[in-house]
């Protein structure tokens, strides 16, 4: 129903900086969020940065103001990392909230295959 097709992950040394894309396509009648998550070997799944559609934003404690979530459509979503940490090499998913019918409200959750950032030191 809905695809998430992300891109922009890879190696980087500390102090570098990365961009992640995230693209969603399919039966979408409107997106009501998008987010990104992370997890590292051994970690549960937390919280990078999310957008509504109005624009509103939200942070993990440990961003600190290193990242900046952006979209620039209703249907794609950036994650600019800036002074990135070994601490955080992790797989990031995109994630979406999505209203795939017109006559309900609240929407789906859909997730991302995940891209690798690894942050050598």
């Amino acid at each position: 129903q809905v695809q998430l097709v992300e891109s922009g992950g890879g190696l980087v040394q500390a102090g570098g900086s990365l961009r992640l894309s995230c693209a969603a396509s399919g039966s979408i009648v409107s997106i009501n969020r998008m987010s990104w998550y992370r997890q590292a070997p051994g970690q549960q799944r937390e919280l990078v940065a999310s957008i509504t559609s109005g624009g509103s934003t939200n942070y993990g404690d440990f961003v600190k103001g290193r990242f900046t979530i952006s979209r620039d459509n209703e249907k794609t979503v950036y994650l600019q990392m800036n002074s990135l940490l070994s601490e955080d090499t992790a797989v990031y998913y995109c994630n979406v909230n999505v209203r795939i019918t017109p006559f309900r409200a609240t929407g789906n959750d859909f997730w991302g295959q995940g891209t690798q950032v690894t942050v050598s030191s």
